[in-house]
């Protein structure tokens, strides 16, 4: 049974990523493990988790865009700007409709500037920002660049409505909700947020902590999907036993054609054996190798 792999986690809402990790570590029986982007506690939805060799790419899955559906309700800020956070004031909303609202959504579409929230993990000097802000303590933060790619309103009931948003990394859809709330006047916070998506995978593809709890150890690590998974658009170059070899011990080897710089998938003889990368002159070089041998 393999050790190595994905697996696509339907956190449930209540519990943080940290948790949930631990969780399905001991389902797995597998202690190398890390997350690609963690939800907050009241976030549900698509938590990709990297296992064994897997975890060398999590970087790159943290750096994917993700798709988020939020509920926001209008006329009500938190000290979180969440629905967990405790309301710091309450305003008139305003008579909204889908035509009215269309503009303001249009302002937020492609690149923006975002202010972290104070509760978020970000570090300032060496410690968390909900940390400090636990302690009652604010600090200044950096506006820092995001693009929205798409931002489409689902379901309008004043005061609430739903946003079905693609966003690139570092995304904070609280802070969305915040500032969407100041343009029309009354304030608003985040009722309900669930991925839906992370780069290539796709809530639909998830499975509950319940239901892996139900499955013996077998089934469970069948959910695992091979890290090539996380790569469908690269390009794929498979190696004799040979160039596995001077691969393996950090030697370039002829890709055979002058392909254009970039990524590329290497496979051996046993299977995935690196990522690699296309260089000048038609060679290809390891940048990252897996043992995934048991």
């Amino acid at each position: 049974m393999s050790k190595n792999g994905i697996l696509l986690l339907d956190k449930p809402g209540g519990v943080g990523s940290t948790r949930v990790l631990g969780r399905a570590k001991f389902l797995l029986g597998i202690r190398k493990a890390g997350h690609t982007g963690a939800l907050d506690p009241m976030a549900t939805g698509l938590l990709p988790l990297c296992f064994g060799e897997a975890t060398k790419i999590s970087g790159r899955l943290l750096e994917a865009d993700k798709t988020y559906r939020a509920t926001v309700r209008l006329g009500e800020t938190t000290d979180t700007g969440d629905a967990d956070g405790s309301i710091l004031d309450r305003r008139r909303v305003p008579d909204l409709d889908e035509a009215g609202l269309e503009p303001l959504l249009e302002s937020f579409r492609g690149d923006i500037e975002q202010v972290p929230p104070m509760y978020s993990a970000l570090k300032v000097d060496g410690q968390r920002l909900h940390e400090l802000a636990r302690q009652g303590r604010e600090v200044e933060r950096k506006a820092r660049p995001v693009t929205i790619h798409s931002l489409e309103l689902t379901r309008l009931e004043p005061p609430e409505f739903d946003l079905q948003v693609h966003c690139s990394k570092g995304t904070y859809i609280r802070t969305l909700t915040m500032d969407i709330g100041e343009m029309l006047g009354c304030g608003a916070h985040l009722t309900a947020l669930r991925r839906l998506a992370s780069g290539p995978f796709q809530l639909d593809d998830a499975i509950t902590l319940d239901a892996l709890e139900d499955l013996d150890l077998q089934s469970r690590r069948g959910f695992l999907l091979p890290i090539e998974s996380a790569f469908p658009g690269l390009p794929r170059l498979t190696l004799d036993e040979i160039e596995a070899t001077h691969i393996n011990h950090g030697r370039p080897v002829s890709a055979g054609e002058n392909l254009p710089p970039g990524p590329v998938l290497l496979f051996g003889p046993a299977g995935l054996l690196a990522l690699g990368e296309f260089q000048p002159g038609g060679l290809v070089r390891s940048k990252r190798l897996f043992h995934l041998g048991e």
